[in-house]
């Protein structure tokens, strides 16, 4: 891993943005893109923060993007009952006026799984340009502060994915887990009666 990155150095900030683009096009088994940021910093000291930190947002937006056209095409296979249930939660958020920037926002800003948030943004049909904004802010904020603590959070998260990437399977096991909850919430009920339930969690109609 350490050869690969070395090599990308090589490329400076362009190198970085084409491999944050791709880590952010891939929805799972990826290491968390802050970490992969501090890597090329403790490689490189040299490297601005706030440059990274705005290339790096770039290149992880445009890679969401792409992610969340590709699971766009999988909404076929989704369940009709999951299926209208997202639409509701969809039009929720679109009656609020900064509804996706804040959501899209926090999770970027967050140790919450936004792999799986815009998964659910191509199942959900979203088309608000708010989702890519509030994003790209979050993520230029939390990569700011990881890059500015790496000295001090890096190596013990490298000792959690260090283990044939533990770490980053229980990561993707979290995602995916919330993006079943997520699907299974009642979001009709709970946004028109204020009452919580879940609907029969069948994602997939196979």
């Amino acid at each position: 891993m350490t050869d690969i990155l070395e090599t990308i150095s090589d490329y400076s900030y362009f190198g970085i943005f084409f491999l944050l683009l791709g880590i952010g096009t891939a929805p799972l088994l990826m290491p968390p893109s802050w970490m992969v940021l501090a890597s090329f910093l403790a490689l490189d000291p040299s490297l601005d923060l706030i440059v990274l930190a705005l290339v790096g947002a770039t290149g992880a937006t445009i890679g969401r993007f792409f992610l969340k056209r590709i699971s766009h095409l999988f909404r076929s296979f989704v369940g009709k009952e999951q299926k209208s249930n997202l639409d509701i939660i969809g039009n929720f958020l679109n009656r609020r006026k900064f509804g996706y920037v804040l959501t899209s926002f926090l999770f970027a800003a967050t140790p919450l799984p936004d792999n799986m948030l815009f998964v659910a943004y191509g199942l959900m049909r979203i088309k608000s340009i708010g989702i890519y904004i509030g994003f790209w802010f979050g993520r230029v904020l939390s990569y700011y502060i990881m890059l500015s603590i790496s000295d001090v959070v890096l190596v013990p998260f490298l000792q959690l994915f260090e283990d044939r990437y533990t770490g980053i399977i229980i990561a993707d096991g979290i995602g995916i887990g919330s993006l079943v909850l997520f699907a299974s919430i009642d979001w009709g009920m709970l946004i028109t009666q204020k009452k919580f339930k879940f609907v029969k969690p069948k994602i997939w109609r196979f």
